[in-house]
């Protein structure tokens, strides 16, 4: 077989392309990354140990410990193909163009910020106060006897019980990596979560409206969905894990609503 001057060409122009291409990539990367800027992506495949998704060209793996909701079996993997979630890049390996991104922390910055209302479940009390389960995982937030209510509080017990559904504010937390809550700032009157709860979780979105209002104006690194809050925000508190990309073996799925083109809900 011959090899022409020009087919020549044309593999060193394609081959010089790639490198380039790499190269920007790894760079964009990394400037997110140093932002800490949760971004969008969409995934498209998936295996037994995570997700597969795509950023900026690259290869893009979502542990099954950083993801928002630890998948019970490879049903629950599969159906994730073709949604769209938040992500933060937590791993950037520049020899291999290799990524490892996060969920868990993207919802973090984007949710678990002072003024976010969150529902969650009381699961124990302390003299002190109360860990509130969020959404249906196992990451907690305290609520201290102090936030739970403006009126006069004997013990934490004649207000909570285990097991109760709550709706309940993020505030800032003087202990580092701490979710401090309060139900006392959602109160439209002092005491009235006391003598009426249904009314206090009526009015929680107009109450944590009312107080990201009065909140100090910060610079915001990222925007969540639609720029608002969501009410929950599951979360499981594991040690990170990361994949062996060597034996690692993708699956496409066989949806039929995998194009790119359509735009889908997250089902956050």
């Amino acid at each position: 077989m011959t090899v022409t001057y020009e087919v020549l060409s044309s593999i060193a122009i394609i081959f010089i392309l790639n490198i380039l291409y790499m190269t920007i990539s790894v760079h964009t990367d990394v400037q997110i990354k140093q932002l800490n800027v949760p971004i969008k992506v969409k995934i498209s495949e998936w295996n037994a140990g995570g997700l597969l998704s795509r950023i900026e060209g690259l290869r893009a793996f979502l542990p099954k410990p950083q993801m928002m909701t630890r998948p019970r079996n490879f049903t629950d993997l599969k159906n994730n193909v073709g949604r769209q979630i938040h992500v933060c890049i937590t791993k950037i390996d520049e020899r291999t163009n290799e990524l490892i991104i996060s969920e868990k922390e993207a919802w973090a910055m984007l949710y678990l910020k002072e003024g976010a209302l969150l529902e969650g479940t009381v699961r124990k009390l302390f003299p002190y106060g109360a860990q509130i389960r969020i959404g249906e995982t196992n990451r907690s937030g305290l609520l201290h006897d102090s936030k739970i209510t403006h009126g006069q509080l004997r013990s934490v017990s004649d207000a909570l019980s285990v097991g109760e559904r709550v709706k309940a504010l993020v505030i800032k937390s003087t202990t580092p990596d701490r979710i401090a809550l309060s139900i006392r700032d959602l109160e439209s009157e002092p005491g009235l979560f006391l003598s009426n709860k249904e009314k206090v979780f009526a009015e929680a979105e107009e109450m944590a409206r009312r107080y990201r209002e009065q909140m100090p104006a910060t610079p915001r690194s990222g925007e969540g969905p639609d720029d608002g809050y969501d009410d929950t925000v599951p979360f499981e508190d594991e040690a990170e894990s990361y994949a062996n990309w060597k034996w690692l073996k993708f699956i496409k799925s066989d949806r039929a609503d995998c194009n790119p083109s359509v735009t889908e809900s997250s089902g956050l």
